[in-house]
This record gives structure tokens, sequence and C-alpha cells, in this order.
């Protein structure tokens, strides 16, 4: 992927992020000196806030920035956390291929799991990214309007 067409990607998916305040988590995305992607992982708070596990919005991408670092090993050159929540709910990360060939990363979130995958599917889809659409990760995530387990 080139550097305007990483960062445009990027810069919209920041764009979102920064709309939320405090987050129960995190996807971020390690890439190597080339602006080629090496990885994407997560971090949720397993636990409602006030509880161990919970992180807000700064400690949640620490932690996910963290665990790219740990699992990108030699050739990393950077890590961008491309999105953050403080809502309680289901969280599904996909990935796709444009027809440049380049990879687009997408974030979707609902109330089920199935909304989830819908949001980050249709935000693929938007982002012309409908070729080698598949599910990197599927998760659940307290945020800040969380006290009790569902």
């Amino acid at each position: 992927m080139s550097a305007p067409q990483t960062s445009l990607i990027i810069g919209c998916s920041l764009c979102f992020a920064s709309l939320f305040a405090d987050a129960g988590d995190a996807v971020a995305i390690g890439y190597n000196s080339e602006n080629v992607w090496m990885m994407v992982t997560y971090y949720s708070s397993s636990t409602p806030k006030g509880g161990r596990d919970y992180k807000d919005e700064a400690r949640a991408r620490e932690a996910a920035s963290l665990d790219v670092r740990r699992r990108a090993g030699e050739g990393l050159a950077k890590v961008d956390v491309i999105a953050v929540s403080d809502l309680t709910g289901f969280v599904v990360v996909a990935r796709g291929e444009n027809k440049s060939g380049n990879d687009v990363t997408a974030v979707g979130r609902g109330k089920s799991q199935a909304e989830a995958e819908k949001k980050a599917l249709a935000d693929l889809d938007r982002n012309n990214a409908t070729a080698k659409q598949k599910i990197v990760y599927r998760f659940f995530s307290y945020g800040a309007d969380s006290n009790t387990r569902p």
C-alpha cells in the first residue's frame, strides 16, 4: 500500500476514533519501514467500567500498541491506532483488498455480532475493498456506559 493511500485510510479512521473520549477498546495496525501492513491487533475491556480489566482510552490505546510491538518483532516502523470506542458492544475487524491491490482494514460495532460484522463489511464496500474480504477478529468489549454484564 502506498503512503498516500495508507494515510488516507488511516486518517479517516483516526477522525472516527477521535470522536470518542474514553475507550473500552482499541484496534491498532503495525507497519514496516516501507509503510506496508504487518499485523493488526486489539485490546478489549473484558470487565465493565470499574472492573480490574477495564481500560480508559489512553490505556486501551497503549495496550493495543504494545501488543502490536510485541507480536510484530523486527521490522516494525510504526503503529497506528485506527479505532477506539467508549461503547459497550460487539466489535468486528475486517480486511479487504481494493482494485489497486491495497489492503483496507475496517472496524464495525454493534449491539450484536451480526450487526458489527455487517457494518465492517459495509465499510470495506464503501472503501472499494471488495476483493478478498475476511473477518480478522470478533470480540465483545465493555465501554464507559457499562456497569453490569449483559
